[in-house]
């Protein structure tokens, strides 16, 4: 798919990963919305691409279609919906105050699945009605962001890796379902990228995880996330897959 010219959205756009990718499509030549729920670092990333910048909480129904909505006002139709809004906190099943906190789970999944499932629905709904790009049929492309944490979570990552789990596992089911209207749906599964909640912790934490990377032996950066993005956005043979992208780590128990 040529992407120049078209229409797309990335959600979490406003920093990490997710505002890397939105600087690689827009240099291919996307128009580009930046959804985050900080507005402020997504209207810096937009301002830097020339997209726009849209407050948007991805787990909201109602600020999900505002956002699109005003997207489309602005770009047209996305025809690329790049899910990395996410968060990650972490918390015992039994901790040191007893229980997980059961709020506390139902939030992580809340926002990095449900939200996922949020935002593709609806980029769906409209991409279907869109006219075929190509004589293939095809009309667009969704590209979700899970996490190794989905194969090997560590302790403490149980709210975590099972949104992420979720996000795998929807995968190949939404692909087969958004085939016959020629929308592809993929997952990058990062491993430990080095964006700023990474490298905010101790050296020593960073080393030990490095570690336990094959090859190469650092950590990954967010613009190699990007090129594979955009390569996804490119390729049209991919579909139906989450592609692991960790440097052939296995995360250790702890």
């Amino acid at each position: 798919m040529d992407i120049k010219g078209l229409a797309a959205i990335v959600t979490g756009g406003g920093s990490g990963m997710g505002a890397e990718t939105a600087r690689h499509l827009a240099k291919a030549g996307a128009k580009v919305a930046v959804l985050d729920l900080n507005k402020a670092n997504a209207d810096a990333v937009a301002r830097e691409i020339g997209g726009i910048a849209l407050e948007c909480d991805v787990s909201n129904e109602a600020s999900a279609k505002s956002a699109l909505e005003a997207a489309k006002q602005a770009h047209g139709a996305a025809r690329i919906l790049m899910n990395c809004a996410g968060i990650a906190p972490a918390a015992r099943i039994v901790g040191k105050d007893g229980p997980h906190d059961l709020g506390f789970f139902s939030k992580i999944i809340t926002v990095n699945l449900i939200g996922t499932f949020n935002m593709l629905r609806l980029a769906a709904a409209e991409m279907s009605a869109l006219e075929p790009l190509n004589d293939t049929g095809e009309r667009g492309v969704i590209i979700n962001t899970a996490s190794v944490a989905a194969y090997e979570g560590q302790i403490g990552q149980a709210a975590y890796s099972a949104s992420k789990g979720g996000v795998v596992g929807m995968t190949l089911p939404a692909a087969r379902e958004l085939a016959r209207f020629g929308i592809r749906v993929v997952t990058i599964a990062p491993g430990l990228i080095g964006t700023p909640m990474l490298l905010g912790m101790p050296k020593e934490v960073q080393d030990s995880l490095i570690a336990t990377t094959l090859f190469p032996k650092r950590l990954g950066r967010p613009d190699e996330f990007a090129q594979l993005a955009l390569h996804i956005c490119e390729n049209a043979m991919i579909n139906g897959e989450t592609i692991r992208l960790d440097g052939g780590v296995r995360l250790a128990p702890k």
